[in-house]
């Protein structure tokens, strides 16, 4: 997660517009050879709202279509190739980074909480960024380079968060005064059809965070059992028709989302189309789970994160379904009773109503943290 799946114009390139009255390809020059392909122009922009995701180049180029940018923001959608931070004033109320000090984004994406975070952490600090995803990483580092932040102030891995130990020794770190995980799936990854993470567009069937390793969900669904993939709907999703979707959709070879969702659609045909449409969205996140073995990290994680943590420092971790939830508040709440944090919420934080209304991927968005003992 070729190390891009993106078919239109390259972002940032320079393609003439098309005139009104361009009607006819342009001609060849007299000598053209195989070595001058023909001139290709580039299709007109689809409308206000092309539905293609190869169609919105103009959103993939904030830098020369700030206009249609502004339109797609106000509008509560979040421009194709971007993703919109969850809960900034929130997130960095309770983790108060002041300069000097180091902090670790384990879920970097498109890196808004980031570039926050690095503004408050200099002059002095630093910020080490995580993320297990080989297509975005590369690209949200050029984009903070380009923001003016130097490898003595950002650096980054390509690692999921429970690799977070690792990181810190290869830096030569002890631990970190702020540590910041997002874990919901980032809006490139969710829009870009060939990562197959959403029935928005159909493609093929992939789910994968890093899609140069593991098996595809495609895969996945054509070799697990019917008892394991009930279980794993009940454990991943909380989906009610666990067990009557299971036994369908487990031993066989779908290729891509819309084949999928069709299957469970055709499973549930008493329910109504919002009804149908709920349980899909909960198969793709169950199976989004079990591809990445998202629990298992996610596991590893919390318990590796006290010893992650300098005496005194923060954390902060964005939730957005209960499995996620659930664990989250269990450790936070054991380290409580052991002494190893000295204070954590006691009530999970929701995104304000005016960002739930701006940005609706924001809704599900529950934000927990906790404070590590100054002297344990």
């Amino acid at each position: 997660m070729s190390n891009t799946h993106f078919t239109g114009p390259v972002p940032g390139e320079f393609v003439p517009e098309r005139s009104e009255d361009a009607g006819a390809p342009r001609p060849e020059p007299a000598d053209a050879g195989a070595a001058n392909p023909p001139y290709r122009r580039r299709p007109r922009y689809a409308g206000k709202n092309p539905r293609r995701f190869e169609d919105k180049y103009k959103e993939h180029d904030p830098g020369r279509y700030a206009e249609t940018i502004a339109k797609v923001l106000s509008s509560g959608k979040t421009p194709a190739g971007t993703h919109r931070p969850i809960m900034v004033p929130e997130i960095l109320e309770v983790l108060a980074p002041v300069p000097g000090e180091t902090a670790v984004d384990c879920t970097l994406g498109y890196g808004g909480h980031a570039q926050e975070l690095l503004a408050r952490l200099l002059p002095g600090g630093q910020l080490l960024g995580l993320d297990a995803d080989p297509i975005e990483l590369p690209k949200t580092t050029a984009r903070l380079r380009a923001l003016g932040f130097g490898p003595e102030t950002f650096r980054s891995h390509r690692s999921n968060f429970a690799g977070l130990p690792k990181v810190l020794a290869a830096a030569g770190l002890a631990g970190a005064d702020v540590i910041l995980a997002d874990l919901g799936v980032s809006s490139m990854q969710l829009d870009e059809p060939a990562r197959g993470f959403s029935t928005k567009h159909n493609g093929p069937l992939d789910m994968r965070m890093n899609p140069q390793s593991g098996q595809s969900a495609a895969a996945f669904l054509g070799r697990v059992r019917p008892d394991v993939l009930a279980a794993l709907l009940t454990e991943n999703a909380d989906e009610p028709f666990a067990a009557v979707l299971a036994p369908v959709l487990a031993g066989h070879a779908y290729a891509t989302t819309g084949e999928l969702a069709a299957a469970i659609r055709a499973v549930l045909p008493r329910l109504d189309k919002d009804a149908q449409d709920l349980s899909v969205r909960r198969v793709f996140q169950a199976l989004r789970i079990a591809v990445n073995d998202e629990f298992s990290a996610l596991d590893m994680f919390l318990r590796y994160l006290p010893a992650c943590l300098n005496p005194g420092g923060r954390v902060a971790i964005l939730t957005f379904h209960s499995g996620e939830e659930r664990r989250v508040t269990k450790a936070f709440d054991a380290g409580r009773r052991e002494g190893v944090y000295a204070e954590i919420a006691q009530d999970a934080l929701r995104a304000a109503p005016i960002e739930r209304r701006d940005n609706p991927r924001s809704t599900s968005a529950r934000l927990r943290w906790a404070r590590k003992a100054d002297v344990l």
